[in-house]
């Protein structure tokens, strides 16, 4: 009996020890056999997985779509779950290319495309500031040779080519077959009948006491034969004068100091600034030089300045 009370008392030792440690205690039987383990779990202690090998999440074992913890602490964020992966949005279209000139226009801008024109050999007239079919031609065969659209129409695009192709013209690259604007007239032209010539504008104005009754480009001489400066008066006018010096025809001549005139130039009406005269004073518009010559009268005065 005593030892029946203490084998109990031994057993229950054992089960005491298997609580605190929580380990699993092997019995023996009377015979010294072992028996079916006991498990004992320690209070407090995680249950066993019964799946081995499954993720921590949800039961199912996958990912949580929501990324897990309100604070962020437990789930993958929105850069980490493929947002990246979503298709960008495609470019936004070109803007279409916005017309800057074309035919009818007029002004100082179209008479800078024309010289620019000039300059890579797309148009040999001009500048006139009026946009012409000529300037549509030349246009159109600038932007075929670059393979843009053949328009006509000088648009961003065209005028930018253009611009990295070509130099700033100057003053008498953009009048360089005159429509210049003249400058003031002299005090000396104010009074009386005068042909008031200035050399800076290029221009000479036909004036009646103070009153422009027309307006005219000009071209002179050039450094070696410059065209003389100061007050004079027309003492000789001959319709069909040919130089005697340089045998060139000077129609509609009006002398006003030694061998220079005012005439007539078919140079100029070609070429433009392009060229000079020996000395006299060239106007390209024979109509206008032609009514100049009828209305003046030998004793009017000339008066050439800056």
């Amino acid at each position: 009996m005593a030892s029946r009370t203490g084998r109990g008392r031994g057993i229950v030792a054992l089960l005491a020890l298997a609580t605190v440690c929580g380990c699993t205690v092997q019995t023996t039987d009377g015979d010294g056999q072992p028996r079916s383990p006991v498990r004992i779990d320690v209070p407090g202690s995680a249950p066993p997985s019964t799946k081995a090998d499954a993720p921590s999440g949800d039961a199912d074992g996958g990912d949580r779509g929501d990324g897990g913890d309100d604070d962020g602490r437990g789930g993958r964020s929105d850069e980490d779950s493929g947002a990246d992966d979503k298709p960008s949005a495609p470019p936004a279209p070109e803007p279409a290319p916005v017309v800057l000139w074309s035919r009818g226009d007029t002004g100082r801008d179209v008479r800078e495309l024309q010289a620019r024109l000039r300059q890579v050999a797309w148009l040999f007239d001009g500048p006139t500031g009026t946009y012409d079919d000529l300037t549509e031609r030349a246009v159109r065969g600038f932007q075929g040779k670059r393979g843009l659209p053949r328009t006509g129409e000088t648009d961003t695009v065209t005028w930018q080519r253009l611009l990295r192709m070509t130099r700033e013209p100057g003053t008498w690259d953009l009048y360089l077959m005159g429509g210049q604007p003249a400058a003031a007239p002299d005090p000396r032209c104010l009074t009386g009948r005068a042909l008031c010539i200035n050399k800076s504008s290029r221009t000479l104005r036909w004036m009646v006491d103070g009153r422009t009754v027309m307006t005219v480009p000009v071209r002179f001489g050039s450094q070696y034969t410059p065209t003389r400066e100061g007050v004079f008066r027309v003492y000789w006018k001959s319709r069909h004068h040919v130089s005697t010096l340089y045998d060139a025809p000077m129609p509609y001549a009006m002398f006003f100091s030694g061998g220079q005139a005012v005439h007539y130039s078919s140079d100029f009406a070609a070429r433009g600034y392009a060229g000079a005269s020996h000395g006299c004073v060239n106007v390209r518009d024979e109509t206008a030089i032609a009514e100049m010559f009828a209305r003046v009268r030998n004793g009017d005065k000339v008066v050439v300045h800056w």
